[in-house]
């Protein structure tokens, strides 16, 4: 065990001496979850599978770049011009799930329990600086009134920040007359969409309260 510490911590030593190694390690230390070790030992797992791991990455990496972007209606993210979000579709409810990024659109599309249409914000009032003017809020606005929704059902964090900006958004459409609803209170306070389990969106889904009348 020794030994093996001994000799990835002189592999790594001279890893750190080689400069696109290094700056390898720093982009990749940026990423949410990983940190210089970590970061090491994927270059590591990248190099000795160039093949099969580091060249198709590397091809990926840069369509992703070229292709891919959020779109400046809904907020989610489009290749080129297609958004898929927002085109429309009869398999697909007249109801817009509000939530603050693209994570949690990820969250609840993979539990199977919403056939409507997504509106990613990009954020909360308050986090980072953000004002609810920089946030998709008149875009929401406007995708109501176009699409003719049915209902809005705001999936906002149980934190201040998300709590603000659910009454900036029922504020904004209170005019529309759209069904405005909002998560059960099964949502644990401070709990973020991306990190509940199905079951737990399932009942929070389930069992929506309505802001301006009943929700379905």
């Amino acid at each position: 065990m020794v030994l093996v510490y001994q000799v990835l911590s002189g592999l790594y030593s001279f890893m750190e001496s080689i400069n696109e190694i290094d700056e390898l390690v720093k982009i990749i230390s940026r990423l949410p979850g990983l940190g210089p070790k970590s970061a090491k030992r994927i270059i590591l797992k990248l190099i000795n599978n160039r093949d099969e791991l580091m060249k198709p990455m590397t091809k990926v990496l840069g369509e992703v770049y070229k292709n891919i972007s959020r779109c400046n209606l809904c907020g989610s993210l489009r290749s080129n011009d297609n958004c898929k979000n927002c085109s429309f579709s009869s398999k697909k409810s007249k109801k817009i799930c509000v939530v603050e990024n693209i994570a949690d659109q990820w969250s609840i599309e993979n539990s199977n329990i919403f056939d409507g249409y997504f509106h990613i914000l990009g954020g909360t009032v308050n986090s980072s600086g953000q004002r609810k003017e920089d946030l998709l809020i008149n875009a929401l606005v406007a995708r109501v009134k176009k699409d003719n929704i049915e209902e809005v059902i705001i999936a906002t964090s149980a934190t201040v920040e998300g709590q603000t900006t659910a009454y900036y958004i029922q504020e904004s459409l209170k005019e529309i007359g759209v069904k405005i609803s909002k998560l059960a209170q099964g949502l644990p306070i401070g709990g973020e969409i991306e990190s509940l389990d199905d079951g737990t969106l399932f009942s929070a889904f389930k069992n929506r309260t309505g802001l301006n009348s009943e929700s379905d």
